[in-house]
């Protein structure tokens, strides 16, 4: 069973992404924004950790988003999405730290499996049940 405190469709449409003037300069550019990435990030591994969402305190720009999980060991973590990736910059949520020199990861697994076991498990286990799904359509 899955804990959340919120809904991912909510999160979708509730971004305020329309109402923000800043995000309007860039509708038909190529600039791709960090708080829709972010968005798809959290969307993505939801399902394996306590709480995941995009931070509504710290702000977000073309460039950078930054996004609060919570461990199913229930430890809590801010992480920074930028172009060179994911990496974890406070102990908490809505916070950052500038004297903690992290490193970025690639994607936002490789991050969860460095920092949760359970998330490991969880995210292994949705994986072998995909490929039992599979294996058994394709003996169908």
């Amino acid at each position: 069973r899955m804990e959340t405190d919120c809904n991912p469709m909510e999160l979708a449409n509730n971004t305020g992404f329309e109402e923000d003037s800043d995000y309007r300069d860039f509708e038909g550019t190529d600039v791709k924004d960090m708080r829709l990435e972010a968005e798809a990030v959290v969307n993505d591994v939801l399902f394996a950790v306590s709480n995941m969402f995009v931070s509504k305190t710290l702000p977000c720009a073309e460039d950078v988003a930054y996004i609060n999980v919570e461990t199913r060991e229930r430890n809590r973590y801010c992480l920074e999405l930028t172009e060179a990736g994911l990496r974890v910059v406070a102990y908490d949520f809505d916070q950052t730290d500038e004297r903690l020199q992290t490193p970025y990861h690639e994607t936002v697994y490789s991050l969860l499996d460095s920092l949760s076991p359970a998330y490991r498990e969880v995210f292994g286990n949705a994986l072998l049940q995909r490929l039992e799904a599979l294996k058994k359509e394709s003996q169908s």
